[in-house]
């Protein structure tokens, strides 16, 4: 009999099952797709590694979690720079003094923070994204950057969706352009579907296996259930918001797009939110290009649920489903817990998970 069957082999999924194996536990993955790696399944297109599902950049400033990744896989110094394009000007990002200098003109820290002041709009406690936004950078900024982006990602006025959506987003007033501030950044050199695969090098992996169509036939003292928990309880209590994308993957001969791995489109009437070209990922002297548009769309059964969409109402739903996980089951993941998370949290999600249902 299996200790564990691991329904998901990505990171969630992948860790939990990797630290079984290593205290000694019989484990089993199998996932629906015909890959692992989740969402952060790289292919090799032209000597370059394409993020199949959207750029991956990681970052940390935990060691544990650092240390445990680096066995798997050697890491480059790439840090996330990005790039917004908005009626033909390009811009730093994400917003930082030259981001300021470019809109305002401002040189100087004190500079931008006395504007800043001044077209701060009085808000004491903003209760949406676009509450928050103008109280913190004001209607201009907010409309270059924010609006159009929001809106087409999420499908909804940024009014309607919470604050806590653009609160990771940092506003800097110094020239740091690095879009994460962890002391531990880079993307894994060969790829995460490469890192992924030295992870379960030695745990059997069954792919293309929906665990829906049989789900009593598996033979396993616990199941780590990484899946949509809506979709778990046949959207018993009805289903959870989500937003998907759809992705457009294009090989260019000779050539260099866009000089950067991420160039967002922040306005609305572009239909695609950014450009990711790879290659910048992992600069090697690659004599071709592949990028991708990401367009946004919403989520219907035909497609990936990709972002959840944690407003009062969906939060309230997915407590109901928590409330009546079985016994046998541990939920983790980014899709079973209706949670956003970086990569390294859910790694740190994990490794929780793994210490709290076993000895350690």
């Amino acid at each position: 009999m299996l200790d564990f069957l691991i329904v998901g082999a990505g990171l969630f999924g992948s860790t939990f099952a990797r630290l079984a194996k290593d205290r000694g536990y019989k484990c089993l993955i199998i996932d629906k797709r015909d890959h692992i790696a989740g969402n952060c399944y790289t292919k090799e297109i032209d000597d370059i590694h394409v993020h199949m599902y959207g750029p991956h950049s990681f970052h940390t400033n935990n060691d544990a979690i650092w240390k445990f990744v680096n066995q798997f896989a050697e890491f480059n110094s790439f840090v996330t720079r990005t790039k917004v394009l908005h009626q033909g000007d390009i811009y730093s990002f994400p917003i930082n003094l030259f981001t300021l200098h470019q809109v305002w003109g401002v040189t100087t820290p004190m500079q931008a923070y006395e504007k800043l002041r001044e077209v701060k709009i009085d808000i004491p406690n903003p209760e949406n994204l676009e509450e928050w936004c103008l109280s913190q950078i004001g209607e201009e900024l907010y409309n270059i950057f924010i609006y159009g982006f929001t809106k087409k990602q999420w499908g909804k006025e940024p009014r309607e969706l919470p604050s806590s959506i653009i609160k990771r987003l940092p506003i800097r007033l110094t020239h740091d352009d690095n879009f994460f501030n962890d002391k531990y950044q880079g993307i894994p050199i060969g790829g995460y579907t490469g890192m992924f695969k030295n992870m379960l090098d030695d745990i059997p992996v069954e792919l293309g296996v929906d665990f829906f169509k049989n789900r009593d036939k598996w033979n396993a003292k616990r199941i780590v259930y990484t899946g949509p928990i809506d979709e778990f309880f046949d959207y018993e209590y009805g289903q959870l918001e989500w937003r998907s994308l759809r992705f457009e993957h294009r090989t260019i001969k000779d050539c260099d797009y866009q000089g950067n791995a991420i160039v967002n489109y922040a306005e609305e009437s572009i239909p695609f939110k950014r450009i990711i070209e790879h290659k910048h990922f992992d600069l090697r002297g690659q004599k071709n290009t592949v990028i991708t548009k990401e367009y946004p769309q919403a989520w219907t059964p035909e497609v990936e649920k990709i972002y959840t969409i944690n407003d009062e109402a969906n939060n309230s739903l997915y407590q109901k489903y928590k409330n009546i996980i079985p016994e046998k089951f541990i939920f983790g993941g980014r899709l079973a817990e209706y949670k956003y998370y970086d990569m390294h949290q859910a790694i740190g999600a994990a490794m929780s998970s793994f210490k709290s249902n076993t000895n350690g």
